[in-house]
């Protein structure tokens, strides 16, 4: 039977291997990064000498940091190749307010199945967001959205009755719902509030998504106003989180 090591050594191996870790998941970001970025020409990623001496980090670094990005299904080993992307990502930015297809406009086409839509009675939370009394008829939308055939967001919006019972008759699964508002009003939207939060995929969304079940899923919570403040759209949108990046620009105010 082996000998247990001192105590001393004990700590010691564990802060090694916590500093092994660190720097796997510090340089697993930052290939992640240039990935995204479409950093690698062809998606073919640099052999493990080549990215040890880019990045100087030792190979078992490197190999550690592959690891996690395979684990991410974003990369995978092929034979006689090497390390290639296996999974696109696409950029959602978060500092205009614009519908998925305008947004995502030059990646593909996106298509809508409508699933359910129908007036319901608004819930507590939903009537209060939106400005009217509990239990007030709302025009309730399900739709799963898909870009170029791939399920990419789980959509469940809710809108006031006079503004969303003329939605009825329109073409909601070739049209993003915000260009159909402002046909509707006469005019451009205001400004919307959002909350964006990581969330498991609960079983329905999982299932509708085509995501493992329990998998990361990006919640976006929006609260979308007309110019003069009202409350019009309130939407809970889940995106497959391997298939979408959030991003924006911050500008410090001082």
């Amino acid at each position: 039977m082996p000998a247990e090591p001192a105590p001393a050594a004990r700590p010691a191996a564990a802060r090694r291997r916590r500093l092994r870790a660190d720097r796997a998941r510090q340089l697993a970001d930052l290939l992640r990064h240039q990935i995204l970025a479409g950093g690698f020409p062809g998606g073919v990623l640099p052999l493990e000498d080549a990215l040890a001496a880019d990045y100087r980090a030792s190979r078992n670094t490197v190999r550690q940091a592959l690891d996690l990005l395979r684990g991410e299904q974003l990369v995978d080993r092929q034979p006689g190749v090497g390390t290639v992307v296996v999974c696109e990502k696409y950029p959602h930015g978060l500092d205009r307010l614009q519908g998925l297809a305008e947004t995502l406009h030059e990646h593909g086409r996106v298509t809508n199945e409508v699933r359910t839509m129908g007036p319901v009675g608004a819930p507590g939370p939903v009537a209060h967001r939106l400005g009217l009394a509990e239990h007030t008829d709302v025009l309730c939308v399900e739709r799963l959205r898909r870009l170029n055939g791939l399920p990419l967001s789980l959509d469940l919006s809710y809108l006031p009755m006079d503004i969303g019972g003329e939605l009825l008759g329109c073409d909601l699964e070739n049209t993003d719902v915000f260009r159909l508002l402002e046909q509707l009003t006469g005019g451009p939207l205001g400004h919307a509030e959002i909350t964006l939060e990581a969330v498991n995929a609960d079983a329905h969304s999982a299932a509708v998504l085509q995501a493992p079940r329990g998998a990361a899923v990006l919640m976006l919570e929006r609260l979308t106003r007309l110019p003069d403040g009202r409350p019009v759209d309130l939407e809970f949108i889940r995106f497959r989180g391997d298939r979408i990046t959030m991003s924006g620009v911050l500008r410090r105010s001082l």
